[in-house]
């Protein structure tokens, strides 16, 4: 037989297997099925965990989180000091390229970082206007000034929103070409990007760790549906899928093809909030949502075990967690009074559930007959997770829930992001308590640790006691891969380090 005609019948077989399962299953491809679709490549615009779980893997930054989330390495920077008075940072820069071959300079790391600070469309220019100066003595050397001293600024550094980008790349494509088809300064690159369905990502032949990356590329399929995502990993249609349902756990773990992952995290679930209601604005009627909730009777349902009841914005096991705060008991009669006093009896609300999210749903209904029987009528709306985030974003809702899960070590980008930041309305939830914004710029440079650690107790406390949203509970990440699949972790922080990963 010619060496043409294997290549054709082999190319025909790879497509029939391509037709037959709807998954492409090349070798050196991890396929990973993922309940959101992406949404940008601009790192500045998006506070998305499918955003930043992708970023990671296209985007390098200045220092990175270990794998254990518990300590700075170095990323792009090879080196750095920080002066004695805490202002002024020197980075090295190691040698490194972007995917188009172009050298990775100090002038992108100055560029990515004034544009996250300065730039009207940022999501994150709260947390970088500490920095006062970016400066580019040569093209290896960074030198970063602050306006005061700021503890948690390094570890800001490894977050995937801190990306470093081409300016050249995108002073000639333009922001919004760039969000679609970026220069990549990490170990994958876009190849192609089908809204809707999937990202393809293949391996950045210019990454400066390229020949410890074992994958040719990696898929990111959108599948919102949950049973969908594992059964298609069961069937080998898949090599992966994240968000495990909490029900399918056990049987999963039985199949012998199969390795459920449940790696620690920094998740927490809560329900959102929307102040600007005009009966939700009122922190009684709030008080009367969260007395007539009971979380452990809704998480003993919904997570078969594998959650806990959360009652703080930090989750357990992260720095300055305060495991005494206010756990408010379930009390429907006091709720029936709170809600009566407040002119909001009969109330009715919008709530904004994520089809397809099999824990989402159960919370919506478990939650609507809870506070049916307080006489607060919650009607579902049941949408697709694409377009959720949007309506939170435009206020379109009066209650949801949602998760997050931190990006950096250091507790002030989640308080900052939903108690004192202005630009995303505080998780969307428009909360606004101008006690509490100030402390959480104040936390941020406050320099003695243990007034530091104090100030994020108070905080905590204080969103508490507003009930800047209701907390449910807090869980491990629960992913699941094929057995052939080698070194797929999910970190504490929420990066998949598919730089490591092997598909045998």
């Amino acid at each position: 037989m010619k060496a043409k005609h294997r290549k054709i019948l082999a190319a025909a077989s790879l497509l029939a297997c391509t037709l037959t399962t709807g998954i492409s299953q090349a070798a050196g491809v991890l396929t990973i099925g993922c309940r959101e679709e992406s949404t940008t490549f601009d790192p500045i615009k998006s506070a998305q965990n499918r955003d930043s779980w992708v970023f990671t893997n296209v985007y390098d930054v200045l220092v990175r989180v270990d794998k254990a989330g518990t300590k700075l390495l170095p990323g792009l920077a090879e080196s750095w000091n920080i002066s004695d008075d805490g202002l002024t940072y020197t980075f090295k820069l190691r040698p490194a390229k972007f995917s188009d071959g172009s050298p990775i300079s100090a002038q992108d790391a100055v560029f990515s970082l004034l544009r996250i600070r300065d730039d009207k469309t940022s999501l994150w220019t709260d947390t970088y206007a500490i920095l006062d100066k970016a400066e580019a003595p040569d093209l290896q050397t960074l030198v970063l000034t602050l306006k005061s001293p700021s503890v948690p600024f390094l570890a800001q550094l490894a977050s995937p929103n801190a990306s470093i980008l081409s300016k050249e790349a995108m002073v000639k494509m333009g922001d919004e070409a760039y969000a679609q088809r970026p220069v990549s300064s990490g170990a994958f690159v876009v190849k192609e990007w089908l809204h809707g369905d999937r990202v393809i990502l293949e391996k950045n032949p210019h990454f400066w760790q390229a020949d410890t990356v074992s994958l040719d590329g990696v898929e990111w399929i959108s599948i919102p549906d949950d049973n969908t995502r594992m059964l298609k990993v069961q069937a080998g249609e898949l090599d992966s899928a994240l968000f495990v349902p909490f029900s399918r756990v056990d049987a999963l773990k039985k199949d012998p093809n199969l390795v459920v992952h449940l790696d620690p995290s920094t998740r927490e679930d809560h329900l959102l909030i929307n102040h600007e209601h005009s009966l939700l604005s009122k922190p009684q009627v709030r008080e009367a949502l969260d007395l007539a909730i009971n979380k452990k009777s809704l998480v003993d349902a919904v997570t078969f075990g594998h959650g806990e009841v959360a009652y703080s914005y930090i989750p357990k096991g992260a720095m300055y967690h305060y495991a005494d705060n206010l756990q408010r008991p379930y009390d429907p009669e006091k709720a029936k009074k709170l809600l009566e006093q407040a002119g909001a009896k009969g109330m009715q609300l919008n709530y904004v559930v994520n089809a397809g999210n099999e824990a989402d749903e159960q919370i919506a209904v478990l939650v609507q007959n809870q506070l049916a029987a307080v006489g607060v009528t919650a009607n579902l709306q049941k949408v697709d997770p694409s377009q959720s985030w949007q309506m939170l974003v435009d206020g379109d809702y009066d209650l949801s829930v949602m998760y997050w899960t931190a990006d950096i070590l250091d507790p002030d980008q989640k308080t900052t992001f939903v108690l004192g930041h202005d630009t995303n309305m505080n998780y969307m939830t428009r909360y606004h308590n101008p006690k509490v914004k100030a402390l959480v710029a104040d936390a941020r440079v406050e320099m003695d640790a243990s007034k530091r650690k104090q100030m994020y107790l108070d905080l905590q406390k204080l969103a508490k006691q507003d009930v800047n949203w209701i907390d449910l509970y807090y869980s491990p990440y629960i992913n699941i891969s094929r057995k052939n699949i080698e070194n797929f972790q999910q970190s504490p922080m929420g990066r998949f380090s598919l730089e490591e990963t092997v598909k045998n």
